[in-house]
C-alpha cells in the first residue's frame, strides 16, 4: 500500500507568492526593452522604410541597411552631418574621463579627512556638503557661467578674477567636477569611514602617516565604492546636454556628441532615422564601462551600509 503526500496550501501559496516579483520585474524588463529594440532595429532600416511601415514588420519583411550608420560617423547627409560626429565622440570622450577622475580622487581624499582625521569642525563640514545636494543644478548654472566669464567683484574689489574658461574643455570639466562632489563625498565618506578601526590604529602604530594609510590601505579597500560612483559619474557626464551647451557656449570644438545629436532632426521631425543610428553610437561606451566595473557595482552600493 502506497500513501501520497500532498503539498500543504500554504506551500503552494509561498511559491506562488515568490514568484509574483520575479513575474513583475519580467513584465517591466520587457515593457522597458521594447521600444529600445524598435530604436535598434529603425536604426538599421532605410528612410523609406522607417516612412512606410513600422520597425515591427521587419519580421516578415526583413530589410537592413548601414547607410544611416555611414551617415552618421563619416557624414554625407545633409550639412547637418556634413563632418560626421566622430570628432563629437572624441570631445565627448575628453570631456568625460578628467570630469570622472576630478571628483573621484578629490572626493575619496575629502572622504578620508572627514572620517578619520578629526577637528574642530569636520562634522559640520559634513553635514554641509551633504545638504549641498538639495541645491538644484539649473539654478546654479548661469550664475557659475558669469563667474566664468566676468569674475566676481564687491564694488571695485575683485573676489574671483575673470577665468575665461567658458567654451573651453577645462570650462566643463570644472562644473562636473563642483556638482558631483556632494554625492561623490557623501558615498565615499560612508564607506571610508566603515573601515574597520583596528587596521587604521595598527598602521599609525607601526609609523604611517595619514598619506601612507590612504594610499596603502584606504585606497586598496575603497576600490568597490570608487568603481560604483564611477560608473554614476561617466554615465551622468556622458548623457549630459544641460552642462555642455551652457558651458560649450556654442564652441563646436569642445561640444560633446550630445550636442551634435540635439542637432540631426530636422524643425519638423525628419531626419530622425540619423538620429537612431547616432542614439547607439553614443550607448556604445557607457556598456562597455559599466560591463567592466560592474563586478564591483553592487559591492560599492551597499558597502557601508552595515557595519
Amino acid at each position: 500500500m502506497t500513501t501520497t503526500k500532498l503539498a500543504s496550501p500554504s506551500a503552494g501559496r509561498r511559491l506562488f507568492s515568490s514568484k509574483i516579483p520575479a513575474i513583475i520585474v519580467w513584465i517591466i524588463t520587457v515593457v522597458w526593452t521594447i521600444p529600445t529594440l524598435g530604436l535598434f532595429v529603425s536604426s538599421f532600416r532605410s528612410k523609406a522604410d522607417i516612412y512606410a511601415s513600422g520597425w515591427w514588420t521587419v519580421f516578415s519583411h526583413p530589410s537592413f541597411t548601414l547607410t544611416n550608420y555611414q551617415h552618421v560617423l563619416f557624414g554625407g547627409s545633409g550639412a547637418s552631418l556634413s563632418g560626421g560626429i566622430l570628432p563629437y565622440f572624441m570631445n565627448s570622450v575628453v570631456i568625460t574621463i578628467p570630469a570622472v577622475i576630478f571628483p573621484v580622487a578629490i572626493a575619496t581624499m575629502a572622504a578620508y579627512a572627514l572620517s578619520w582625521i578629526r577637528f574642530k569642525g569636520s562634522d559640520f563640514i559634513f553635514f554641509f556638503i551633504f545638504a549641498l545636494q538639495i541645491v538644484p543644478l539649473q539654478m546654479s548654472l548661469v550664475p557659475l557661467l558669469q563667474l566664468f566669464t566676468g569674475g566676481a567683484h564687491l564694488g571695485h574689489f575683485t573676489i574671483v578674477p575673470k577665468l575665461g574658461i567658458a567654451g573651453h574643455f577645462a570650462g566643463i570639466w570644472l562644473p562636473h567636477t563642483m556638482f558631483a562632489m556632494p554625492l561623490a563625498i557623501y558615498l565615499l565618506h560612508n564607506f571610508i569611514s566603515s573601515l574597520p578601526k583596528d587596521l587604521m590604529e595598527a598602521a599609525h602604530v607601526d609609523g604611517a602617516n595619514h598619506f601612507q594609510v590612504f594610499r596603502q590601505i584606504v585606497l586598496p579597500l575603497s576600490i568597490p565604492a570608487l568603481a560604483a560612483f564611477a560608473i554614476f559619474q561617466f554615465l551622468w557626464v556622458w548623457n549630459d546636454l544641460l552642462v555642455a551647451l551652457t558651458f560649450a557656449s556654442g564652441t563646436e570644438e569642445v561640444a560633446p556628441i550630445n550636442v551634435k545629436l540635439a542637432s540631426l532632426v530636422g524643425q519638423y521631425g525628419s531626419g530622425w532615422e540619423t538620429l537612431t543610428a547616432g542614439a547607439f553610437v553614443t550607448i556604445i561606451v557607457p556598456l562597455i564601462v559599466f560591463f567592466s566595473l560592474q563586478r564591483f557595482f553592487v559591492r560599492g552600493l551597499l558597502a557601508g551600509s552595515v557595519k
